[in-house]
């Protein structure tokens, strides 16, 4: 074994000779030595997980000027209307993907916590949530927007082979503190391109007519959530806790209803997802 690295060193050096000193691809010059990279292992796997949405809470302005300075970041932003180059749109990318950014904050999915650590953050310039004369209102997402975020997805879902429960709203890892990228945003149409989970039609409606007649207890929804990737201790009881992860769930899965509760259309689409997808 010895013997082979040895002469697989000596005959390094002598291409090093014959090409004039010129370093081969696999040879990468750092501060004081050589990073030889012409042996690749196989044991090991990419840091990124989870695909994190949120919305930026303002115009495009005040976002780059937010997350270019020292408390917080994220991987990519998208704006209302990217410009194009080549017919294809242009994303802003803020942090290497190789880095972590500072999105998440205080998270938790699929019994990992600091997701940041195993994740790609992505901010989608929108306003939110915000007063109007009819009330509260979420601003929508246009169309341009949402066609050039589906195609970064892609290419993130792709080279990470990111799993379609893993592609996840800021609410769903923060529930209770976060409630980003809010009930405007269309993760159906996510799926639709691809990308993401969402309940089948069909799974829902069996489940629906089941807990029509007869809802589960609240261990068996928190074990539910939980086991979807929700953090939530199985307390038994409706707690202020359950009712952060239900108004998260809902928002993501049910966006024309978002108030806690534990309906039985909210149930179906929960065991519908964990049919599918766990």
């Amino acid at each position: 074994m010895i013997q082979r690295h040895l002469c697989r060193w000596a005959v390094l050096a002598a291409a090093l000779v014959l090409a004039g000193c010129a370093a081969p691809d696999t040879l990468h010059e750092r501060p004081g030595y050589w990073a030889d990279q012409s042996t690749a292992a196989r044991a090991y796997n990419e840091r990124v997980r989870f695909l994190v949405l949120h919305y930026t809470g303002g115009d495009e302005a005040r976002a780059v000027q937010v997350l270019t300075g020292p408390a917080v970041s994220s991987h990519y932003l998208v704006a209302p209307a990217p410009p194009e180059r080549g017919g294809a749109p242009i994303v802003r990318q803020l942090v290497p993907e190789r880095a972590r950014a500072w999105h998440a904050g205080t998270s938790s999915w699929a019994d990992r916590s600091h997701i940041n650590d195993s994740s790609i953050g992505i901010e989608i310039v929108n306003r939110g949530r915000y007063e109007s004369p009819r009330g509260q209102v979420w601003a929508g997402y246009g169309a341009a927007q949402i066609d050039a975020l589906i195609v970064l997805l892609r290419d993130l879902v792709s080279r990470y082979d990111i799993q379609p429960q893993n592609v996840l709203g800021h609410a769903d890892v923060s529930p209770g503190r976060k409630i980003d990228p809010g009930p405007a945003f269309p993760w159906q149409r996510l799926h639709e391109a691809g990308i993401g989970a969402w309940p089948d039609p069909g799974r829902v409606a069996t489940y629906r007519a089941r807990f029509r007649q007869r809802m589960p207890d609240m261990r068996t929804i928190q074990r539910a959530l939980a086991r979807y990737g929700y953090d939530l201790p199985v307390t038994g009881e409706r707690d202020q806790r359950t009712h952060a992860v239900l108004t998260s769930f809902q928002m993501h899965f049910r966006p024309a209803r978002y108030d806690g509760r534990p309906d039985p259309e909210t149930l179906a689409r929960l065991w519908a997802l964990n049919a599918e997808y766990r």
